[in-house]
């Protein structure tokens, strides 16, 4: 008997054993929906090598998942994710240019991975979320914010571009070119509110009710089918990257298509 798409995802995520992560921890809980938390605390949850290394191989495992949506967030209350940690710069300074082009390659890859999951993306800004840390806040579909959470682009600050980690097409896009370009230039700090206001993050939850609101959003997703979701998701990112009518209009078709072509009892 051919096996349904429920029962596909079911028995991956029976079988599902994290990956041994340092930096991060992975987690599925009911429903399908997985959470991935930046874990250094102690360090305003900074980011170092072996951290840029595990976003890949979080996103590589969770693709197997059957899980209907991920929420990254992190750990504590003071930060998301503030940027790679001054501590280990040593480590970059020793490497040669090849080597260094490995890393970036590297790191831009694995903010790519969780970006490009076929799922819907959250992010659970529970407070600062800079440098590097808003590199990973724009790698997710959209975000929800404590009140204390702010943003900014601080790579100006150490004398490196806001071209890093798809940054500059990121915030572009997203909050247009003139607004991204005064962040960008002066690396100055984003507020909650303002981040609302200029689109750099959906709304504001109070803080010791995001993650909980994080997961009423995951689970409303998780209970339309799957193919739907996916096929949304493809459909809205896929047409950030082109720039004709006629093209979008194409792309959506074919998923139409593609969909009509699914039992929808298999697809939940």
């Amino acid at each position: 008997m051919t096996e349904t798409v429920g029962e596909i995802e079911s028995a991956a995520l029976a079988n599902y054993a994290p990956p041994q992560l340092e930096t991060l921890t992975l987690d599925i809980h009911p429903g399908r929906i997985a959470v991935l938390t930046v874990n250094r605390p102690e360090r305003m949850n900074s980011q170092t090598v072996t951290m840029f290394a595990e976003f890949g191989t979080a996103a590589h495992a969770l693709r197997d998942t059957g899980a209907r949506a991920l929420i990254i967030r992190g750990a504590g209350e003071r930060a998301f994710c503030t940027g790679f940690d001054l501590d280990e710069i040593s480590v970059i300074t020793r490497m040669g240019i090849r080597e260094f082009l490995q890393f970036q390659e590297l790191a831009a890859g694995g903010m790519a991975a969780l970006r490009q999951l076929p799922f819907p993306v959250i992010a659970a800004v529970n407070g600062a979320a800079s440098g590097g840390g808003l590199s990973l806040a724009l790698a997710a579909d959209f975000r929800l914010i404590a009140p204390h959470a702010k943003f900014n682009a601080a790579f100006v600050r150490v004398g490196l571009s806001v071209g890093e980690l798809s940054n500059s097409w990121q915030l572009t896009r997203l909050i247009g070119y003139g607004r991204a370009a005064e962040l960008s230039f002066t690396g100055r700090v984003v507020g909650a509110e303002e981040a609302v206001r200029i689109g750099l993050a959906n709304r504001i939850v109070a803080g010791d009710r995001l993650l909980d609101e994080a997961f009423t959003v995951a689970r409303a997703i998780a209970e339309h089918p799957l193919g739907a979701v996916r096929m949304t998701k493809r459909a809205l990112q896929r047409n950030q990257e082109i720039g004709s009518f006629a093209t979008a209009l194409e792309l959506e078709r074919r998923g139409r298509a593609l969909l009509a072509c699914i039992d929808e009892s298999d697809a939940r």
